[in-house]
């Protein structure tokens, strides 16, 4: 008979072969890794193998009714979920509910759930929605806390630290914004964990990126997906999209094109032509060798930082507010230096990585109630901030990312009763950064 078991993120099969399984040295023995816990169990049971099943350590869990009802997508979603075995990834825009589809699938299941999120904010966030919805306490792992229960959220990065401990506990694993997942620190989650039943949540998966074929084997295919487009005006607020082109400055504009002739003169005195992302990061690799390079790329990043926090940009969003005095404004830059010059100059609050979750919460509370009606923010608020009432976002600098740009859309996309919701994207002419406005707007 083989005893299966769990050992530090791995799963072990001893009297006996299981597959994927490596031989333990000098024992009749086998470790495999956890997240093939699934496939192992089938492979013996369909073989007809003796076996005993000590891998589970987890707490108990009794189906718990909710009051949620689906929106029709919303139960389209989950049964194309259900219909694969339970396992993949939904893609669904910001505001239309992908944590309703999944609190709906850990009701049905009546499984252990831990969902893994990459900030504090949507810990709370998750963790407040599931309180409210199966009534009792909820764990959280993240943030100094590390209360296991039988439902448990926990950010990316302490799934992560724990997975050799947690990775038997848990039978169902929901990846909030799971396109974080391919990253090498944490796909250990994935590979640790042996929860058979998983559920991938983004609002948009890159086209550009490898991540697909590595979710197809960590979390499972793309079983449904939908774009902003198809939901707005029914279930997601109407809305417009104005991309402005904002000159520079005379004196931003001389230095821009000169450092900028710095990069391409030596990008054609060399032949250097970068067609892709890799071109590039070849070319970044030769700095480290060539002082010619380096001088090309920092006159580059010297230009695209005027280009990208642009006086005559401030300006225009000084005049934008005094044009809209009304409108719920979340505005984006890339730098933070770009923020706390808006903050001062605007006389509005700001909210960084350098921002404490307390004052974090303070400033987005106020926002919600109306004592405060901007808020300037880098991309720390680019997922998993609720702020239904948002009508306006401007994008003041941002990278040539598709999700990205869907996540910031999906800021001010909840839909409320005579919403219109308007994205106002300030791009600086002549620049380079109108080819990142075009990237960015590929989805």
């Amino acid at each position: 008979m083989i005893i299966l078991g769990y050992d530090k993120g791995s799963l072990t099969a001893h009297g006996g072969f299981i597959p994927h399984g490596k031989r333990i040295s000098g024992q009749d023995a086998y470790r495999a890794p956890a997240f093939r816990y699934r496939e192992i169990r089938r492979y013996l049971d369909e073989n007809d193998v003796e076996y005993k099943d000590e891998v589970y350590g987890g707490l108990e869990f009794s189906r718990r009714p909710t009051e949620i009802v689906l929106r029709e997508y919303q139960e389209k979603a989950l049964e194309a979920w259900n219909s694969v075995g339970r396992r993949g990834v939904i893609v669904l825009p910001t505001g239309a509910g992908k944590t309703v589809v999944a609190i709906k699938a850990i009701e049905e299941l009546g499984e252990t759930a831990m969902i893994v999120v990459p900030t504090l904010v949507l810990v709370e966030q998750w963790r407040r929605r599931l309180e409210e919805e199966f009534k009792f306490k909820i764990g959280v792992v993240g943030g100094g806390k590390g209360e296991v229960r039988a439902i448990t959220v926990a950010t990316y990065d302490s799934a992560s630290i724990k997975a050799e401990r947690a990775g038997n506990l848990f039978n169902f694993l929901i990846f909030d914004e799971v396109h974080h997942l391919p990253a090498e620190s944490y796909r250990r989650i994935a590979l640790g964990y042996i929860a058979p039943y998983r559920m991938g949540l983004t609002a948009t998966l890159s086209k550009e990126s490898g991540s697909r074929p590595v979710l197809r084997d960590l979390v499972g295919d793309v079983v449904y997906e939908m774009g902003v487009d198809e939901l707005a005006g029914v279930h997601l607020a109407e809305y417009i999209i104005d991309t402005i082109h904002v000159p520079l400055s005379q004196d931003e504009q001389g230095d821009y094109d000169r450092n900028y002739g710095v990069y391409r003169e030596f990008l054609s005195s060399r032949g250097i032509r970068l067609r892709s992302a890799k071109d590039y990061q070849r070319f970044v690799m030769r700095t480290g060798r060539d002082p010619e390079a380096r001088r090309a790329l920092l006159s580059r990043n010297r230009a695209m930082d005027l280009a990208l926090n642009s006086s005559t940009k401030v300006e225009y969003l000084k005049r934008l507010f005094r044009e809209n005095p009304d409108e719920k404004a979340l505005v984006f830059t890339t730098h933070n230096k770009l923020v706390y010059r808006i903050s001062r100059e605007l006389l509005i609050p700001a909210i960084t990585h350098q921002t404490s979750k307390e004052e974090r919460a303070d400033i987005l509370g106020k926002f919600r109630s109306g004592v405060y009606r901007c808020v300037v923010t880098s991309r720390v608020l680019d997922e998993g901030v609720d702020v239904p009432d948002a009508s306006m976002a401007v994008i003041i600098s941002g990278s040539g990312s598709s999700r990205q740009f869907i996540q910031r859309l999906g800021r001010i996309l909840r839909k409320s009763e005579g919403k219109s919701a308007r994205m106002v994207e300030l791009v600086s002419q002549g620049t380079a950064e109108t080819r990142l406005s075009r990237r960015r707007k590929n989805y």
